[in-house]
C-alpha cells in the first residue's frame, strides 16, 4: 500500500482547514445563557423604568398645564373653583398636622373595615365551595349587599354602631365583602380537574383537598380582590366620613366644601390620593411575595 505523499497531506489539510471554517461560518455561535441573561435583564430594567417614568413626567405636565391655568381656560374656570397646585401646596403646609392626623383616621377606617370585609367574604367563598347548595344563596346576598349605595348604608351603620368609627368600619365591611367573596369563589372553583384527579388518586380527603389545592389556586383572586378593595375601602371611609363624624378627611372635606376653602378641600382630595396609592403599592407588594410561584409574578 502506497503512503500518501507529502502533496496529497497537504491537500487533505487545507480541504479539511475550509470545510471547518465553512461550517462554523454556516452556524454562528449562540450566545451563552449569561450573556441572555443580562440582556434580558437590561431588557426588564429600561421597560421598567419606562413604566414609572413615563406617567411620572404626564403627572408632572399636568400639574405644569394646571398651574399655568390652561384647564382654567379651556373649562372656563375660577381659581376659587379650581385652586392652584401652589395654593394647594401652601394649603398642605400649613395644615399639615391636621392633615396628617385626619389621614391617619381614615386609613385606620379603611384598613380595619377592608380586613373585616375580606376576611367576611373568604369565609363565605369557602362556604360556598364546600356546599354549593348553601352557599350559593350567600353569594346573591353579599352582591345585593355589594350593590346599595354607600350613602344609604351610611345611615343604617350609623343607627347600629353609633356614631363613631365603627359605623365607618361597617360601611367599608360592607362595601368590601363582594369582591373578594366572588373573587375567591372563582379560584376555589376554577381547578384544574387532573389537579383533583391526582388528590383524590392520593386519597386525600375534602381538607386536605382544599388547603393544599382549592385555597392554592384562589390566592391569586384573592390578591385581585384585596387591590380592589385597598381603593374601594377609601372610598367608602371618606364618603362614610359626610354624614357621620367629627374626624377624617371626608369630614374636613366636606366642612372646606361648606366653607368655601377649596385649597383645603383640594389638600384632602391630595392626601386621599396619596394614602390610596401606597395602600396599593402595599398589597401589590405583598403580591409578589406571597405567590411568586405563579406565573403572572414571573414576567
Amino acid at each position: 500500500m502506497e503512503k500518501p505523499s507529502l502533496q496529497n497531506k497537504k491537500l487533505t489539510a487545507t480541504y479539511l482547514s475550509d470545510t471547518s471554517s465553512t461550517a462554523i461560518d454556516s452556524f454562528p455561535l449562540q450566545p451563552t445563557d449569561q450573556s441572555l441573561h443580562t440582556r434580558n435583564r437590561s431588557k426588564k430594567s429600561f421597560l421598567g423604568g419606562g413604566k414609572v417614568w413615563f406617567p411620572l413626567c404626564l403627572g408632572i405636565l399636568f400639574v405644569l398645564l394646571w398651574q399655568i391655568e390652561v384647564f382654567h381656560k379651556i373649562f372656563d374656570l375660577k381659581k376659587y373653583q379650581l385652586p392652584l397646585p401652589s395654593a394647594i401646596a401652601s394649603s398642605i403646609q400649613e395644615n399639615w398636622s391636621l392633615l396628617l392626623s385626619y389621614t391617619g383616621y381614615t386609613l385606620t377606617e379603611a384598613v380595619l373595615g377592608m380586613i373585616i370585609g375580606s376576611l367576611f367574604g373568604f369565609v363565605i367563598a369557602l362556604i360556598a365551595t364546600a356546599s354549593p347548595r348553601w352557599g350559593a344563596g350567600s353569594l346573591t346576598l353579599v352582591a345585593a349587599l355589594n350593590a346599595v349605595p354607600i350613602v344609604a348604608l351610611a345611615p343604617i351603620m350609623n343607627l347600629w354602631f353609633g356614631d363613631g368609627i365603627g359605623s365607618r368600619i361597617a360601611i367599608v365591611t360592607a362595601t368590601t365583602m363582594a369582591a373578594m367573596a366572588l373573587n375567591a369563589y372563582k379560584g376555589m372553583s376554577s381547578v384544574n380537574p387532573l389537579a383533583l384527579d391526582l388528590m383524590y388518586s392520593y386519597a386525600a380527603n375534602k381538607a386536605k383537598v382544599f388547603r393544599y389545592l382549592r385555597i392554592q389556586n384562589s390566592l391569586p383572586y384573592v390578591f385581585t380582590a384585596l387591590k380592589i378593595n385597598a381603593t374601594a375601602s377609601m372610598i367608602g371611609a371618606i364618603v362614610g366620613e359626610f354624614f357621620f363624624s367629627s374626624q377624617g378627611l371626608g369630614y374636613l372635606l366636606s366642612n372646606s366644601i361648606k366653607i368655601a376653602k377649596m385649597p383645603l378641600g383640594w389638600s384632602c382630595i391630595v392626601l386621599a390620593a396619596i394614602a390610596g396609592i401606597l395602600f396599593y403599592m402595599i398589597v401589590e407588594r405583598l403580591e409578589k411575595v406571597c405567590i411568586r410561584w405563579h406565573p403572572s409574578q414571573r414576567t
